[in-house]
């Protein structure tokens, strides 16, 4: 009779393994082909308005990072640095992030042996008839456990756990850049406010002028009541005007000490809206857009995990093998402990026959969860060119107001300087000159309300071209299959 080795005896339990799986391949269906991805722009939106480079290379994309630092402010750079460091939204993102690396481990861990070691005492006698061991006993040992991962299931668990800790940390990054373009949006509001109440300010002071002089050609007998009565409702339109922006102005301020950690009103030093720089933004190539946006990035890695989670459940159908060794020893003394050590060896496979379709609702599971993300990936990408599109419309209708508005505020100067010309020189009365001043105060506020526009369009652009974002990279295995590297 032939001797069985251990060879012999491996190579069974592998016939055995190879059998279940033909026998439960039919349960093990392979996921559905994939819809075609949505059609890409080939290029952007033609662009004219100011502040928009288009058709920049790639390499030039890099550009936007660290963008607002283009807007040449001190103190912008200053309330994005305070927002980044006290912000609570990071702070969760990042401890989200450290649980996915945790996460992450613990599915690793299972590629690999475990080994428990064990120390007992314990004391025998007897209480009745008679004991075959009294007094004191000792034991040690070590234990071992092994999972043969044939069907790669427990590596799919773990590309499953790397693909939502990249996940993750693409939503840090999208929260991020959503903070500090919020940020940097927000105090742009707030500086225009300021400036528009401070217009609003001499706007109202120009109406009560006029109000002045009208009740005195009234009192002259040179206006009506009526006249009195007009001017005095403008006076306090004006004024309620001017406290709207007030409110306004001190809710931006609240807004802006949230975002940056802070619970008081936050004052603001730059006082006009010509102090900041109008930056020149590198749209670069409609396919760079997906490497340089976070959002798409995390959607395409819970994409990966999806395929893996899909990988995982289909392994669990199939059976599985493990394998256990052993060594103790136990004596009656701590000196004789090591004596007689013992070992033992085995392997034990396992098959699912019946589990009342738990294994094959599993997979339909999995591959219904990768079709809702693969739906999402894809609604990922539209919106984000659909993103970048209504920013640069954005960009292209408010620098088209803002040139129509332009033409409007220089009519305005120049009715204010030939007023006062022909004030000084009796040809114009007081009225009119007090008129075109309140004209022209308009004429600025609405500059100051489109220039404010036009820097939030530039950090709307920013943001939905990623800000500087780049992808980071991606090792490939044998397989061709990619799984994120962890950071």
């Amino acid at each position: 009779m032939p001797k069985t080795g251990p060879a012999n005896r491996f190579q069974g339990l592998r016939t055995l393994a190879c059998a279940g799986l033909f026998l439960l391949a039919g349960c093990a269906a392979a996921p559905a082909p994939d819809s075609p991805l949505p059609a890409l722009p080939g290029q952007w939106m033609r662009v004219t308005a100011e502040g928009v480079a288009a058709g920049a290379p790639t390499s030039d994309a890099q550009e936007n990072l660290n963008w607002w630092r283009s807007f040449g402010s001190a103190e912008l750079d200053d309330l994005l640095a305070q927002a980044l460091e006290y912000s609570y939204d990071v702070a969760a993102a990042a401890a989200r992030v450290r649980q996915a690396q945790a996460s992450a481990r613990i599915a690793g861990a299972a590629l690999l042996p475990d080994l428990d070691a064990s120390v007992e005492t314990g004391r025998q006698g007897r209480l009745g008839g008679h004991a075959f061991v009294e007094g004191n006993t000792y034991a040690a040992g070590l234990n071992t456990r092994y999972e043969v991962d044939f069907w790669g299931g427990n590596r799919a668990a773990r590309d499953s756990a790397l693909g939502a800790l990249a996940a993750t940390r693409f939503d840090r990054d999208t929260i991020r850049l959503t903070l500090l373009a919020g940020t940097a949006s927000t105090w742009v509001q707030a500086v225009a406010l300021s400036e528009r109440a401070a217009i609003a300010e001499r706007n109202l002071r120009s109406a009560q002028g006029i109000l002045a002089v009208v009740r005195a050609q009234y009192a002259a007998g040179a206006a009506t009541e009526l006249d009195v009565a007009r001017q005095g409702a403008l006076v306090s339109s004006q004024r309620r005007a001017l406290e709207a922006l007030r409110q306004q102005a001190g809710q931006a301020r609240i807004a802006l000490a949230l975002l940056t950690g802070q619970a008081a009103d936050l004052p603001i030093r730059t006082e006009t809206l010509t102090a900041i720089r109008q930056p020149v933004v590198h749209i670069g190539l409609p396919s760079d857009l997906l490497l340089r946006r976070p959002d798409i990035a995390g959607a395409e890695a819970r994409l990966a995990a999806a395929d893996a989670d899909v990988h995982a459940a289909r392994a669990a159908m199939l059976p599985s093998l493990v394998l256990s060794a052993h060594v103790g020893a136990g004596g009656t003394s701590p000196a004789r402990i090591f004596d007689n050590p013992l070992y033992s060896l085995a392997a034990g496979l396992t098959a699912p026959i019946f589990n009342a379709g738990r294994l094959a609702a599993g997979h339909d599971l999995a591959l219904a969860q990768r079709e809702e993300l693969l739906a999402g990936y894809r609604q990922t990408i539209v919106a984000a060119f659909a993103d970048v599109q209504t920013a640069l419309a954005a960009m292209q209708g408010v620098q088209a107001q803002r040139e129509a508005q332009a033409e409007e505020l220089a009519q305005a100067q120049l009715a204010l300087r030939l007023a006062e010309s022909r004030h000084r020189e009796g040809a114009e009365t007081m009225l009119t000159l007090l008129d075109a001043q309140r004209t022209l105060y308009a004429a600025q506020d609405m500059a100051a309300y489109f220039q404010a526009l036009h820097l939030q369009a530039a950090i709307d652009l920013y943001r939905a071209l990623g800000g500087g974002w780049a992808r980071r990279s991606m090792s490939i295995n044998n397989d061709n299959k990619s799984h994120y590297v962890l950071y």
